[in-house]
């Protein structure tokens, strides 16, 4: 991307293929204009167009062969979403931050830890509002050019550099996440942010901030904004991983239309990997914070159920789902993680974890003496974990190969039909304010709601919502899928753990996320390295429940050894 002063200031009026709209057919007219080079900043009134949609018929079309049958997509800009009015309020105000500011903060941000970045405010290097507009610049930088583009923010909070502005520099004796931007995932409850789900039911959602966002708030940090998902939480459809009918296509920085974003939780993982926050918050019901990190380089953490509080984010499943942060390195997904957590009377499965302070910060943690149990299959199939396996045994550790024992896995699926059936009426009435505006309050409404215009709402289908509406499992039936269910995820973990007296499994990615879901264990996945096509890849550690101290103990020991991430090349000026 060649770098010019302002870039984003001038966006796509210039363009490398802009679209513009006959006015009289409404019809997209595709001009192929060429890229002028600028030397000085240009005077653009406020309401200038920052970014006109384009024909991505040669996208879609370039995708229809690829070899993972779904990614091959059939829309990749969004037909909903306006950039222009995600991305206007705060225009004015970052547009006067320079080149030459964002080139002096970027060895001191980019890819740097809280800890790194806390200790340059308080060095007075630059304020948090500083820090703000940065991430800001970047995301117009990249977000705005079509070219360049992850589809990955839905909304920006018009009042975050009025808050930043409002943080005390001296940051001595707050939470370690206090004054730091973070991104949410757009089914977490935000005030002054509609929460859609990436689904046009609920585009004017507007709700109060979600229990998790509100201890976020308390400590000080700043929410930058809403990123995109795979709608309903990757529950809609067979669709393409990170597409939502409000979002559009997110896509991945370190291969944009070439890799996978994982999903659901997909704009969660690609703005932390493109450095466009410090860190982002995700959701998970079976892989959605595991399946994102790992495929897209960075650290996620899928908590012991009831850790983090569900209350204010719209749910799949009240059994299995949670959310979990996603960051650049393990000591920020601690930070976060720590800042998030609660207990909520609201959340029944909400549990009180008095926790020492910074009970997340191993710095002088090592392998030595851990014993970890590895899945044979993987260590015969797979190169990359084979070869981290045998260094991690090499720092010290101890390795158990084994072949798991086979477990039923019956009735998984009701368990989100039955779950979202109830659930999803429930957090309507608790948290919808406006509804009048969303008119839908139940699965079937919103799948009546769908039908009426399937190209716009539905391009991919909605099978998942018809298999909710037609399960006929009964109360009774779906206590006993839950109980069996969780004895045999708990069983498959435990009878090695408990035989050979592991600290951790280790798997690949999301391999074994629907047993860790089900048994309700705490998951960490942690770059591990890259295919030789360049697609990022992840070892997950997973644990007992409650484990997660332990785990960020064993994550940041492997983090050392390894220094596995590296910055999407595309996305690194």
């Amino acid at each position: 991307m060649k770098r010019i002063h302002n870039v984003f200031l001038i966006a796509l009026v210039i363009g490398v293929a802009s679209c513009k709209f006959n006015s009289t057919t409404k019809e997209p007219n595709v001009e192929v204009e060429k890229e002028e080079e600028i030397d000085e900043p240009i005077e653009v009134e406020e309401e200038t167009v920052l970014w006109t949609p384009y024909n991505d018929s040669l996208e879609v079309a370039a995708n229809a062969d690829h070899e993972k049958e779904r990614m091959r997509y059939k829309f990749i800009q969004s037909k909903v979403l306006d950039k222009n009015v995600v991305f206007q309020p705060l225009y004015g105000q970052v547009s006067k931050f320079s080149e030459d500011k964002y080139q002096m903060m970027r060895p001191l941000v980019l890819e740097q830890d809280i800890p790194t970045i806390q200790s340059h405010v308080k060095e007075s290097k630059f304020t948090y509002e500083d820090l703000v507009l940065f991430y800001l610049y970047r995301i117009y930088k990249y977000e705005l050019p079509n070219e360049s583009t992850l589809n990955t923010i839905i909304a920006l909070n018009p009042e975050v550099l009025e808050e930043a502005r409002k943080l005390d520099s001296n940051s001595d004796g707050k939470h370690p996440v206090y004054g730091m931007p973070i991104l949410l995932k757009d089914n977490i409850g935000t005030q002054n942010m509609k929460t859609t789900a990436g689904a046009v039911a609920f585009l004017d959602n507007q709700t109060d901030d979600a229990f998790i966002v509100e201890r976020l708030k308390e400590k000080g940090a700043l929410i930058l904004g809403k990123v995109n998902l795979s709608e309903w939480a990757n529950f809609l459809c067979d669709c393409p991983n990170g597409q939502s009918a409000v979002g559009g296509q997110t896509l991945n920085p370190y291969g944009r239309r070439v890799f996978d974003t994982g999903g659901s939780s997909a704009g969660s993982g690609t703005s932390t990997a493109a450095n466009y926050a410090v860190a982002a918050v995700g959701t998970e019901t079976s892989g959605s914070i595991l399946s994102p990190s790992s495929q897209n380089s960075v650290v996620g953490m899928k908590p012991t159920i009831g850790l983090l509080s569900r209350t204010g984010i719209v749910p799949i499943s009240s059994t299995l789902d949670t959310p979990g942060p996603m960051t650049k390195s393990v000591i920020d997904n601690g930070i976060l993680m720590d800042a998030m957590r609660g207990f909520d009377i609201k959340d029944e499965e909400s549990v009180q974890a008095d926790w020492e302070e910074r009970w997340y910060a191993h710095e002088n943690s090592n392998l030595k003496g851990k014993r970890f149990g590895v899945f044979k299959a993987l260590m015969e199939s797979d190169s990359i974990y084979k070869a981290t396996v045998e260094k991690i045994q090499e720092a010290g550790a101890t390795i158990v190969e084994f072949e798991p024992m086979e477990v039923e896995f019956d009735g998984f699926l009701s368990i989100l039909n039955i779950d979202m059936k109830n659930d999803l009426p429930k957090y309507i009435e608790a948290s919808v304010i406006n509804k009048d505006a969303v008119k839908v309050t139940s699965v079937r409404d919103v799948a009546d709601f769908n039908s009426k215009d399937s190209v716009v709402r539905i391009p991919y289908g909605q099978v998942r919502f018809d298999g909710i509406l037609a399960d006929s499992t009964t109360a009774e039936e779906l206590l006993e899928i839950k109980r069996s269910l969780k004895l045999n995820g708990r069983t498959f973990f435990n009878t090695v753990l408990n035989e050979n007296r592991l600290d951790a499994i280790l798997s690949i990615n999301n391999y074994h996320a629907g047993y860790a879901a089900v048994a309700e264990y705490p998951a960490l996945t942690i770059p591990m390295g890259y295919r030789e096509t360049g697609e990022p890849v992840s070892l997950t550690f997973i644990a007992k429940q409650f484990q997660e101290g332990k785990l960020y103990e064993i994550g940041a020991a492997f983090e050392r050894l390894t220094k596995a991430r590296k910055i999407p090349v595309n996305y690194r000026d």
